[in-house]
């Protein structure tokens, strides 16, 4: 009796400790989350969405860009004024004109501005303007514009446009983020929660646990930006939000499952949780590694976008993973088995500690997968391998700046107008800095390039260039030349015609290096398309070396990669259609076949570990082949939940009007949701019961599990 009462006191006083140490938990997130939660309405004040934030780090385009900034004496961005009257300007019209540029020059934030130039055709006038780069170009625009609405003459169309034009609405399309984007991510994963859980308080509880990692996420992004160790930009927000909220409720619906499971054989369900957590920790925590690791292989990318998103990535994933290990646990010691009301789970005396409950539905597709696997994985990867010949209409070369926006912007608008009137490229000229010694033979260079309609030396002076190489303004022995295009700066023509040039500068001056918009944009689409080459090894190889050391075996890791990369072929195939045809896009973004390989091969292996894991476990009491079905039937319903609510929160991401947010949510969602349904549901399991223990060589469960 004496023993009895003093386990019966420890154990009363480890459940006064655990519920302490819940509580304890839960404070501290609510701490987290009160100080992180008000960033949300200042992480716009780190959030850089300048041009400078995308560029290749090392490419001859952003040297030339530097460069100008010691000609110009500061760092600007062009902005281009159009007057248009379609009938023809009035002496009226040039006068008003010049007085609004007088005015514009005012603005905060305007550094320079040209006399209005006149058209050819005598219907337009333009200034050219510079924008201090420092300044928010946003803000500099709406006032630009604001100031020449008030300023109006009947008749007389005005635009702002130009680079500086084009980055403030291509700003401006971001601004949902922190608004539409959360409020549609959320409410689709709380109605998929009710869906799933058929409960009140369930879903409640893993939303909290996704807000705390978002919260505590944004409160570490917005710090280490605001110390300059990243550079924060507005898609990188964007997907910050989409994974911490997708990450942490994946991780949660693991948690709960099991824990689910676990209650129905033990009474008490703080034993049934801290079982569940045992169990649970392993594929959690390898599956954040994973993704970790794998956005921060971005690092190796040249271009500063790519390599900001990295690091924001992984603090989003650190953040899930920490959320989902204690902040749902604590949560679910304090609500106990009413989490679950209405539908709350009973203790079974009866029921066996290792066999779980299965459904009708998956104990059938279970039943399938062990009646023809062979028929089943070679079918699925026709399938697959036929999908994956829509590559042959992938255009990811890049897309001209007015095709990134899909809402209406005044200086997409207002660059059609320019090209009316002017040579196309005439608001964003070619820079290209040369020797002194040598102006005169690089200038001939330029001028004898095709699709260059004028080309000048730049002499430090307002107003239509002179193209007098002795005005010419030299900083560290070197000289700047402006060159004129008659193609759209941001167009595929204009690329090409930096191609022609730089080929021509090298055997005339190979000090000369091209710079402007068209350089910049072709620099990085060719940087990107190398970084696809340099990344997606190192990717494939990290993961391959976390599936090995958690599943103690090769041969299955060297699978489930294989399987996952069919799986983003097929995927990228089926958008480059829809792309085309469905969609209409004029091409992609040359970012989004590497983020969509980053985030589904990463993603796609959380659910194979999620699977693998659980079929090791089983495999080791009941033979591999018999082991493959357990866990397919134990984890089928799970996994395809958390499949669901991943794809959901990233076609979110399609609200915001930017295509590569649009083409990134379509491809990770549509990749998660195949992954979900096919591969991880038919593919790996078929493929795995078929090959049997031989999976798990070299381990000692290949020598010792049954066939």
């Amino acid at each position: 009796m004496a023993n009895t009462g003093i386990a019966g006191a420890s154990t009363r006083r480890g459940t006064v400790l655990r519920v302490v140490a819940a509580v304890v938990v839960f404070a501290a997130w609510l701490g987290i989350s009160s100080v992180g939660g008000p960033t949300f309405g200042t992480i716009s004040d780190v959030t850089n969405n300048d041009q400078t934030s995308y560029l290749p780090a090392t490419a001859e385009s952003t040297r030339v860009q530097t460069a100008e900034t010691r000609f110009f004496g500061a760092d600007t961005i062009p902005a281009v004024v159009l007057f248009v009257r379609p009938g023809g300007l009035t002496a009226a019209d040039r006068a008003a004109a010049a007085a609004d540029v007088e005015a514009l020059k005012g603005i905060d934030g305007v550094t320079a501005a040209s006399p209005p130039i006149p058209s050819k055709d005598g219907k337009a006038l333009e200034a050219l303007l510079q924008i201090d780069a420092k300044a928010d170009a946003t803000v500099v625009v709406g006032d630009l514009r604001d100031t020449l609405k008030t300023r109006a003459v009947p008749g007389l169309q005005t635009w702002v446009t130009g680079p500086a034009g084009l980055g403030a609405d291509f700003g401006a399309g971001f601004s949902g983020i922190d608004g539409v984007l959360l409020l549609v991510a959320l409410a689709a994963v709380f109605v998929i929660l009710l869906i799933v859980y058929r409960s009140l308080l369930l879903p409640i509880v893993v939303l909290l646990t996704s807000s705390f990692a978002l919260t505590g996420s944004i409160l570490v992004v917005y710090l280490v930006a605001k110390a300059g160790w990243v550079t924060v930009t507005g898609q990188s927000r964007g997907i910050l939000a989409i994974l911490a909220i997708g990450a942490a409720t994946d991780y949660s619906l693991l948690l709960v499952a099991r824990y689910r499971e676990t209650l129905s054989t033990e009474r008490r369900h703080l034993t049934a949780l801290t079982k569940a957590w045992k169990r649970s920790i392993e594929p959690i925590g390898a599956s954040a590694a994973t993704v970790i690791l794998a956005v921060l292989c971005l690092a190796f990318s040249d271009l500063n976008s790519n390599k900001g998103l990295g690091p924001v990535a992984a603090i989003a994933i650190l953040f899930s993973f920490l959320a989902a290990v204690t902040a749902l646990p604590a949560m679910l010691a304090l609500l106990g088995r009413a989490a679950f009301w209405p539908l709350i789970p009973r203790f079974d005396p009866a029921a066996a500690p290792d066999a779980p409950r299965v459904g009708r539905f998956w104990s059938g597709v279970g039943a399938r997968v062990a009646t023809r696997p062979r028929l089943l994985w070679i079918g699925t990867t026709v399938v697959l391998g036929v999908l994956a010949l829509g590559l042959t209409q992938l255009q990811a070369s890049g897309v001209p700046q007015t095709d990134v926006l899909l809402t209406p912007s005044q200086a997409v608008a207002g660059q059609k107008e320019l090209a009316k009137h002017y040579d196309a490229g005439s608001g964003s000229p070619l820079a290209v800095t040369a020797p002194e010694a040598s102006q005169q033979q690089v200038l001939d260079a330029v001028k004898a390039t095709p699709h260059v309609t004028d080309a000048s030396v730049f002499t430090g002076t307002q107003g239509p260039p002179t193209g007098a190489p002795a005005a010419a303004k030299v900083v560290d022995g070197r000289v700047l030349l402006q060159a004129t295009l008659d193609e759209q700066a941001d167009s595929a023509a204009a690329q090409a015609a930096v191609k022609d040039l730089r080929s021509r500068l090298a055997t005339v001056e190979p000090a000369a290096e091209v710079g402007g918009t068209s350089a910049l944009d072709l620099d990085t689409n060719l940087t990107a398309q190398k970084d696809l080459r340099t990344i997606i090894p190192i990717v494939l190889a990290v993961i391959l070396v976390i599936l090995a050391l958690l599943l103690r075996a090769l041969v299955a890791p060297l699978l489930l990669v294989a399987t996952v990369v069919l799986s983003y072929a097929a995927t990228l195939g089926v958008a480059a259609v829809v792309f085309r045809y469905g969609f209409g896009f004029p091409g992609a973004d040359p970012s989004v076949p590497l983020f969509g390989f980053v985030f589904l091969v990463a993603l796609g292996v959380d659910y194979n570990i999620f699977l693998m894991t659980r079929v090791r476990e089983e495999s080791a009491r009941q033979g591999t082949r018999r082991g493959v079905i357990v866990g397919l039937m134990v984890t089928g319903g799970v996994i395809t939940s958390a499949g669901i609510v991943l794809a959901t929160t990233f076609a979110a991401l399609a609200v915001i009007p930017i295509l590569f947010l649009v083409q990134i949510a379509f491809v990770v969602a549509f990749g998660v949701l195949l992954d979900t349904f096919l591969v991880r549901t038919l593919l790996v399991p078929a493929l795995s019961h078929d090959i049997g223990r031989t999976i798990w060589w070299p381990s000692r469960l290949d020598r010792a599990a049954k066939r």
